[in-house]
């Protein structure tokens, strides 16, 4: 399996930028496909993001297509989640998601393993 630990929220600015990161183990990393979820106060877990085992596919929510942008490195186990022109509406607890799949799952019932989430917090 593989263990996921996200880091890299914070406070920021509307109109701002920040990048979050997940630092995966393991030796398999390059077999999971990886997901960037959120959850915002009251609100259910919403996909946001998501990129195939080697990169060549990436998904996103149409509320931060054009954004966000989802990458990963392999060769560090680590993906990243590049978020710019954020808005309030952003504010959630961020988690990275691994599922072994050759698709982009883009439900939270279709990722088996989770990080323990980041929190975002943008202020106007």
């Amino acid at each position: 399996q593989v263990q996921l630990v996200e880091s890299g929220g914070g406070f920021v600015q509307a109109g701002g930028s920040l990048r979050l990161s997940c630092a995966a183990s393991g030796r398999t990393f390059s077999v999971y496909a990886m997901g960037w979820f959120r959850q915002a106060p009251g609100k259910e877990r919403d996909f946001v993001a998501g990129i195939s085992r080697g990169g060549a596919m990436t998904y996103y929510a149409d509320s931060v297509k054009g954004r966000f942008t989802i990458s990963r490195d392999n060769a560090k186990n680590t993906v990243y989640l590049q978020m710019n022109s954020l808005n309030p509406e952003d504010t959630a607890v961020y988690y990275c998601a691994a599922d072994q799949s050759r698709r982009v799952p883009t439900r939270e019932s279709e990722y088996t393993y989770w990080g323990q989430g980041t929190q975002v917090t943008v202020s106007s």
